[in-house]
């Protein structure tokens, strides 16, 4: 059982701080997947409360089946579907937010260079269709499986290998269409 199902027996058990340690682990990645889905920093965030709550208030059982994270990542893309079904008609294609994301490293124009790499592809990533940058967020951002990607999407894991490549080619089109070049793309 990892550190995430240990924290969150732990709140199970009375410990608030399980609980705690649970949002700080998962908040950025959680709000970043959100957000790919609904295209709403503000929406995003808001399923993301409400997620954390549900955990709070009705207290699901986690069963071991799949890893915790696989369960909550699954728990957080119903709860945006969820939302992008009740409010069809009011989805705006406002602008949404870049998110930087630093390393610790000292040398300033590599970490300049990262981060404009980074902010370049994630503006590539809101061009994907929503399963592209589903598959793509989660195997490479948050480093899961083929098996747990599949369980998060309602995927088989064959559709999830094709669902990965396609994206990746898209990506890599959109890309080269910016003007980038990407080797691992």
């Amino acid at each position: 059982m990892g550190r995430d199902a240990d924290c969150y027996r732990r709140y199970l058990d009375g410990d608030d701080d399980g609980l705690r340690e649970i949002i700080d682990i998962y908040y950025n990645g959680l709000t970043l997947f959100i957000n790919g889905i609904v295209k709403d920093q503000s929406a995003a965030e808001d399923i993301l409360e409400d997620t954390f709550v549900k955990l709070a208030v009705r207290k699901y059982e986690y069963n071991g089946k799949a890893s915790f994270k696989t369960w909550l990542y699954t728990i957080a893309r119903n709860a945006a579907y969820n939302y992008l079904k009740r409010n069809r008609n009011k989805i705006s294609d406002q602008p949404v937010e870049e998110y930087i994301l630093l390393s610790d490293g000292t040398d300033v124009e590599k970490e300049f260079l990262r981060t404009e790499q980074n902010i370049e592809l994630r503006r590539a990533m809101k061009k994907l269709k929503p399963d592209y940058y589903q598959v793509l967020y989660l195997a490479y951002f948050e480093d899961m499986d083929i098996e747990n990607t599949a369980r998060i999407m309602g995927r088989t894991k064959r559709q999830i290998s094709n669902l990965l490549y396609s994206a990746k080619s898209s990506l890599r089109s959109i890309m080269e269409k910016a003007g980038f070049q990407y080797e691992n793309i």
